[in-house]
This record gives C-alpha cells, structure tokens and sequence, in this order.
C-alpha cells in the first residue's frame, strides 16, 4: 500500500477495488504496464466494493467436466464420479442472455463475455484465485448423485469475500499500488485525452496523474436521489444488498468529460432480500439475508394473495427482476411460505439467526402469525392454489418440470405443490437491490465511447458500470463473470495503448 500525497504519479490508475478492477490491474500489470495505481474509496477491510458481499459465484461456458477440471483441478475422482455436472455451451449462454434482456443485450458485448467466459475463469486461477462446485446453491441430490441445474456451476472459494482476498494477494505479490479511504471525484484531460484523476482523501484534495484510467467503481445503486430519479418512485425505500459506497461516481466522472450513457438506465438488478436487513449490506451476513427457494412454494403479499409466479423458470432467471415486484407492493413485504414437504431444498440463507421467519401447525395459526397480513385473504389463496395443482405431474426440482397450477389468475409453472402438509414456514421479505443496468457505452475492448461513438483516449471501463449488457433482468452469476472478462479486457486493452 502506497501512502497518500498531495501529488502521485502512475501509468495506469484503475477506480475501484472490487472483483473488475483488481482483474484490470492485474491484467495490465501482466500485458506489460509497470506502474499501476488502485484507488478505493472503502476502509481497506471494507475493500473489494459490491463482490465483497456476493455469494462468489460464475456463469461459464464449459462441455462437461474435463473444461471445469481447467478451473478446478482440485476436482476429486469422488466427485466427478457423484455428480452430474452437465454442459452449458456458447449458444445455451447467449440464448440465456437474449432471452432474459428481451433481446436487448449488445450482441457484440455479449459474444465477447460468452466467447472469453472460461479462459477468463482459468486465467484467475492462474492469479491464485481457488474455485470449487457450488454444490449448497446449484445442485440437489437425485437418487444419490448430485445433478446440477440452471447452467451455473462454479464459486468462488470463500464467497465473494475469498475472491476479494485472493485477487488483492495476487496484485500485492505484482507490485501494484492500492489506497484507501480515497473517493475519485473527477478525471484530469490533457488534450482531449485521460490523463489522471483527483482524489479526496479525508477530505484533503489530491491529484493523480496517469496516462490512462480504468473505472471500475460499480453502479449507483446505494445513491438514493439517483436510485429514485432513474429507477423511479419507490426505489428511494429500497434497501442496497452490498457496499454503500457505490454511488455512481465512476459513471458521473466519465459523463462529465462526454462519455456516451448505456443501458437500461431504468432497470437494476434487485432480489427478495430479509424484510429486516439493514439499509446497506453486512458483512457478517453477506449474501445471506436474500431468499431464492421461493420456487418451491408461493409468496404472498399484505392481501394474502400471490402476485408473481413463483415457478416461471430456474431462479437464475428470475430472482433478479423479482425483488422490483415486491417493492410494488404494499409496505414492499412478501412473505414466502412452505410446507414440510420442500423445506429440506430450502437453500442455506433460510438457516441463519438473522432472519425473519414464523412457523406453524396450522394454515389458520400461521395466518395469525403473518405481520401486516390479511389472514382471510391467505387463507382462500393458500386453499385457491391447493385447488389447483397438477398432481398427476411428477415433481423434479432439477428440472422445469410442469407441474403446474391451472385456472389460477397468477399461474406457477413449475415444481407446484400443495401447501398442506405442517408443520409450516413463512419468511418475510423485501426489496434488496444489487446494482444497476445503466452505465457507460464501451466497445468490445472496455474502451468509454464517447457521446459521438468515438473511444475517450485513455479511458476504460469495466464491470458494473458497463451498460448495455442487462436489460429488465439478469442471469444468475453472469455479473462476477461480466467483471473478470471485461476488467481483464480492460487491462489489456489499457495496457496495448500505454505502449
């Protein structure tokens, strides 16, 4: 770590210490750029930004085990032989990415982050980054053996918080520089080209002079007036699932010197988070206040009635458009509820202290239980939904199964089961917001484009403050992946002009 002063100069400063920007700097330092500088806004043990607080975990393509062995060579011949790993290839990832943005993904970005998803993947291991199966989040046992589901595979060892420290350790090892408690506040030009950035450090102003810049200082999904005047009404109650510190500083900065804005700006990705979660993320509980079993029962609002369906898809097509539902509703609560017959799929974050849960033997007692909920009203749904399930489908977690409800104003399509076998559980959630879509228009080599179309000399960008690539939604684990391929991309490509 490099102490402050009133003056620094670099070749290369990156904006951001999280997962995108330690992969930039990484990759620069190893395409040949020397002096390289991070800049962090965060306490250092606050340090790695929104990937801090995530669960780890990668969207890669691979064709079956012998590609996931190039990322996890520590694979055991017991595990290999227990476990049905599947395949996901190009065409399932970039169909997933049309598919879930209404086909509004930049299809040049996208090929980009499907096309290097694995090389990039092997190419952190080689950094000292240790991955593993996601066996607690991605997988269920089926007659013995582990199958796994929704094309996600691969976390991060030790979470968001491994990956943090990992990356950190390899930039450590390389001789990069990192500060900390130091906000970017705005780029330095020099002939219409980047050429530095200015820095507030405990209030005190400095200047950071380099020759190119990186931003990688994530979306501005902890900025309230932001959050509220592009999202809209409403989003000022949501709470911020990761780091307060990302408030779209990096996306102001780069706008002020004529960067071109991207994305679906009024779009974020936002999830069924513990109704009382604190308003920014904890680092004690990390991912855990989110709730992402809710494809195997329903969820209700303060009316008692179901308002999503709970089994559109896999929940990696679904939990990050799902939390914008509940905030609609009234007092933004949904309550999820299971019978005994799924509660043993419920993933680890039903398992935690710090949770918001009741449980019952009765229908009628849990609906006495449910806080600022119309008891009537959940009843009928409850007996409405029991009604009509499909119960000559066979139930398979694993797969989109069909077991369906029919006739129901609000449909589920899959894994339906009747709630009726006690003793019940009910979790209330609400709106936890990850970060948003809008962002900074970049080429396929992370450069900023202008408002004209053309690149900002010396200027990059990567991870959440990439536009273009999320719209309405997002599949799950593609954002960590996203920061890898485009940080390193950004590296590179920032290290090739310094030459």
């Amino acid at each position: 770590m490099v102490a402050a002063a009133e003056k620094l100069d670099y070749d290369l400063i990156v904006v951001g210490a999280g997962n995108a920007g330690m992969c930039s700097a990484l990759s620069a330092k190893e395409k040949g750029a020397e002096r390289i500088l991070v800049v962090e806004r965060s306490l250092e043990q606050e340090r790695g930004g929104n990937s801090r607080f995530t669960a780890g975990a990668f969207r890669i393509t691979y064709g079956g085990v012998d590609d996931l062995l190039e990322v996890m060579p520590d694979l055991t011949k017991d595990e290999i032989e227990n476990t049905d790993f599947g395949t996901y290839s190009s065409e399932q990832f970039f169909d997933d990415m049309a598919r879930v943005t209404h086909y509004r993904a930049d299809p040049d970005l996208v090929e980009v982050l499907v096309g290097e998803s694995l090389e990039s993947l092997v190419w952190m291991k080689d950094q000292g980054v240790a991955f593993l199966p996601a066996y607690g989040r991605q997988a269920f046992k089926i007659d013995g053996k582990f199958k796994f589901w929704g094309g996600l595979t691969i976390e991060a060892r030790g979470g968001g918080v491994g990956l943090v420290e990992s990356l950190h350790t390899a930039a450590a090892n390389r001789g990069i520089d990192v500060i900390y408690e130091s906000r970017a506040v705005s780029l330095v030009l020099e002939d219409g080209a980047v050429a530095g950035v200015e820095i507030t450090q405990h209030g005190k102003p400095m200047t950071a002079l380099s020759r190119a810049v990186i931003l990688a200082s994530g979306g501005f999904q902890a900025n309230t007036e932001w959050r509220t005047r592009y999202l809209g009404p409403g989003w000022d109650l949501a709470r911020v699932r990761g780091t307060r510190h990302n408030t779209g500083d990096g996306i102001r900065m780069a706008l002020d010197v004529g960067a071109l804005a991207a994305g679906n700006w009024s779009g974020s990705h936002a999830v069924a988070w513990d109704y009382n979660a604190p308003q920014f993320g904890d680092l004690k509980v990390g991912e855990s206040f989110q709730k992402h079993s809710y494809p195997f029962g329903i969820i209700v609002n303060s009316d008692g009635r179901r308002f999503v369906d709970e089994g559109a898809d896999f929940r990696n097509y679904t939990y990050a458009k799902y939390g914008q539902e509940i905030l609609k509703q009234p007092f933004q609560l949904a309550w999820q509820v299971f019978d005994s017959k799924v509660t043993h799929l419920l993933r680890d974050e039903y398992r935690i202290q710090e949770l918001t849960k009741v449980t019952a033997d009765t229908l009628e007692e849990l609906a006495q239980k449910l806080d600022d909920v119309d008891g009537d009203g959940f009843l009928k749904t409850v007996a409405d939904f029991n009604a009509a399930v499909r119960t000559d489908v066979e139930f398979n977690p694993t797969v989109l199964d069909g077991r369906s409800t029919e006739g129901l104003a609000v449909p589920k399509s899959n894994w339906a089961n009747r709630i009726d076998s006690p003793p019940f559980e009910a979790y209330a959630t609400t709106c936890g917001i990850t970060f948003t879509f809008g962002g900074l228009g970049v080429d396929p080599s992370a450069r900023v484009l202008s408002a004209e179309g053309w690149p900002i000399p010396g200027l990059f960008a990567a991870g959440e403050l990439v536009g273009g690539l999320f719209y309405f939604n997002y599949p799950g684990g593609t954002g960590l992946t996203s920061g890898t391929v485009f940080g390193r991309i950004a590296g590179r490509s920032a290290a090739e002009y310094l030459a």
